[in-house]
């Protein structure tokens, strides 16, 4: 069946589709639908059914008879180790866990913050806890203390999974102080906390309050699975909020099973027993459903990857791990690649490895510029396919289908809408937008099993944040547009799309003619508020390594070249020079943070950013290029 049949398919017949799609996953209790719509616009998907996700993820596998198949391989090129898990072992390791946590009375519905780096047990902790049908909410490892505190107070945990510490190239991130310093300036408290003992660093335990990791087991009667229904919250993510508040983004139990299982295999190209990497963390929505959920529940054996995509020890460390562990499927993010590109332009590492396992690079998590996705290809020989989703939705909302028909790659674009989404292009009015034309990125409700069904605890705050603007739409915040092919195109957030003059421009559209430039290896493009026209395009430059032109040639360079490939409109008249950009730690520019430092406005430093220096030399660059530049 092509695509197009299986987006017409599910079109044609959503509850058919998704009724079908159920049949992939291990039921208690069958769902006797798959929508209810009842308490619209806050949808349930099969919420009459019982499952379990750890069932569904470790146990089936042993039953079905591939106890002994590598699970988990954890590759930490910081401590130079690997080391493999089969399905058996993570069961009994699981099993173990869970039973501990339910024996200090730990059961389902009950919370728990998970403050891991990335290590089997992480994984381990976020099971045994699905195993229950405790609720899980994992934090970044070695995000701040008050961050921390922020989302103990608001999920109110009864136990919190720790390790002692986290690694990074060269030095120990001490977890320990961070989750005490939490816990003492939140005003819920957890029951008790459990820390791993790193060898790296053993942390000092707090008496009657923490239990190492391994004397918590000790002679503990190992837990079943516990049925849930399919509306039982399965986790609680939480992502940044416009008002300094996080978001907790829900997760129901079976509809992201659902979802999951079906885009495993029908967009990934993922089977049982195939080898699955995605190079993020479990901090972040693609930990959940890609490092974690999806492959375990495909049957495949999933990566856990402690290292960087440069310095650890150089930029051949992700084809190492293709090839060493028969990659078959790797996901990683634009930023990640455009690192290893700035260290190895000419590729000459890759030459080093056998990459015959690889079908396919995926990549997501901000927008793939053309030139990288070029780069890439040509340098890999496999097909390089961008995919876009979020936080909220759990899975790609667009996506080049890869396991029903690879279609033909339009680089820029993150290929074609997935089935259980009705995407949208509107204007300010909410009214759909012709082929082409730039606007507001919305899908048509319901939304799809996976996605979030509400805010932990907060109704309103979800219809308000993505529901209000455009009634009977959940606004995904992004702008683009959909071409005569189907194919979409995301530019920009919303508020990154620049007023000049009153021509709406978009900052994605610049940035992708920077990026090919052959000296730049990453850029971005903010708007600063200028006095005649609004705003004014502003470019970031990072060069690559060993370019012998000098940085005024390259900036005159690129001003000609957004003059000829957008118009004297986009009035791009100014690109600086900067050694990096400020990032999250999952990759994306701080492209808002970078607009006030220029504009010379007040600022918080995000809590989720990467290292907080950059931010002053951003500034220093931009007060010596004449700009107000505002400092932290």
């Amino acid at each position: 069946m092509t695509y197009a049949e299986t987006y017409a398919r599910w079109k044609r017949d959503p509850e058919a589709f998704w009724m079908d799609a159920a049949k992939a996953i291990d039921w208690d209790r069958p769902p006797s639908r798959a929508l209810f719509d009842d308490d619209a616009p806050l949808y349930k998907w099969f919420a009459d059914a019982r499952v379990n996700a750890c069932w569904n993820a470790v146990d089936r596998h042993v039953e079905s008879g591939r106890g002994d198949q590598l699970a988990i391989i954890h590759d930490s090129p910081i401590t130079h180790s690997t080391k493999g898990i089969t399905y058996r072992e993570l069961q009994t390791r699981v099993a173990s866990l869970a039973g501990a946590l339910r024996a200090k009375g730990v059961g389902k519905g009950d919370r728990v913050i998970i403050y891991m780096p990335m290590v089997p047990e992480a994984l381990e902790a976020m099971l045994a806890c699905s195993r229950l049908g405790a609720i899980h909410s994992v934090v970044f490892g070695g995000f701040a203390a008050h961050e921390l505190a922020v989302r103990i107070d608001d999920c109110q945990p009864r136990a919190i999974i720790a390790a002692s510490c986290g690694l990074e190239p060269g030095r120990v991130v001490h977890y320990k102080p961070l989750l005490d310093r939490a816990i003492e300036q939140a005003t819920h408290k957890p029951d008790f906390c459990v820390i791993f003992q790193r060898e790296q660093e053993v942390a000092r335990l707090v008496e009657g309050r923490d239990v190492a990791w391994h004397a918590f087991q000790y002679g503990v009667e190992p837990a079943e699975c516990v049925p849930v229904e399919g509306n039982h919250p399965h986790y609680i993510l939480y992502t940044s909020g416009t008002t300094g508040q996080p978001k907790g983004v829900v997760r129901h139990t079976a509809g992201h099973l659902v979802a999951l299982s079906w885009s495993m295999k029908n967009i990934y190209g993922i089977d049982a027993g195939d080898v699955f990497w995605a190079a993020s963390d479990v901090g972040w929505v693609v930990g959940h459903s890609y490092i974690c959920y999806g492959p375990l529940i495909a049957g495949a054996t999933t990566i856990v990857f402690e290292g960087k995509p440069v310095g650890t020890p150089d930029a051949g460390t992700f084809w190492r791990v293709i090839q060493n562990h028969k990659v078959k499927s790797f996901f990683s993010a634009p930023t990640a690649i455009r690192a290893v590109r700035r260290e190895d332009p000419e590729g000459e590492l890759i030459k080093d490895y056998n990459l015959r396992s690889l079908q396919a690079l995926f990549l997501a998590g901000e927008r793939a510029d053309p030139d990288t996705v070029q780069w890439a290809e040509e340098k890999l020989r496999v097909p390089v396919i961008d995919h876009w989703w979020q936080t909220e939705t759990g899975w790609p909302i667009v996506a080049n289908p890869f396991g029903i028909e690879p279609l033909p790659v339009k680089r820029g674009s993150p290929s074609v809408v997935m089935p259980g989404y009705d995407v949208q292009v509107l204007d300010e009015g909410g009214s759909p937008l012709p082929a082409g034309t730039l606007g507001a990125i919305a899908v048509r409700l319901p939304l799809p099993p996976g996605t979030l069904p509400s805010l932990w605890n907060a109704d309103d705050r979800f219809r308000q944040a993505y529901l209000t603007t455009f009634p009977g739409y959940y606004e995904t915040g992004d702008a683009g547009y959909i071409d005569a092919d189907g194919y979409l195109y995301i530019m920009a957030r919303t508020d990154d799309v620049i007023n000049v003059a009153g021509h709406r421009l978009s900052t994605g559209a610049m940035e992708e003619v920077l990026a090919a430039h052959p000296a730049v290896a990453e850029c971005a493009v903010i708007g600063v508020a200028d006095s005649l026209k609004g705003q004014m395009p502003l470019g970031f430059l990072c060069l690559k390594r060993g370019v012998s032109q000098s940085p005024d040639e390259v900036q005159k360079e690129v001003v000609r070249m957004v003059r000829d490939r957008i118009g004297p409109v986009a009035a791009f008249k100014t690109a600086v020079v900067v050694d990096r950009l400020p990032k999250t730690r999952s990759g994306k520019i701080l492209r808002a943070t970078m607009a006030k430092i220029a504009d010379g406005q007040d600022f918080k430093t995000p809590a989720t950013i990467d290292d907080p220096a950059v931010l002053d030399e951003i500034g220093a660059v931009l007060k010596g290029a004449g700009y107000p530049a505002a400092q932290a």
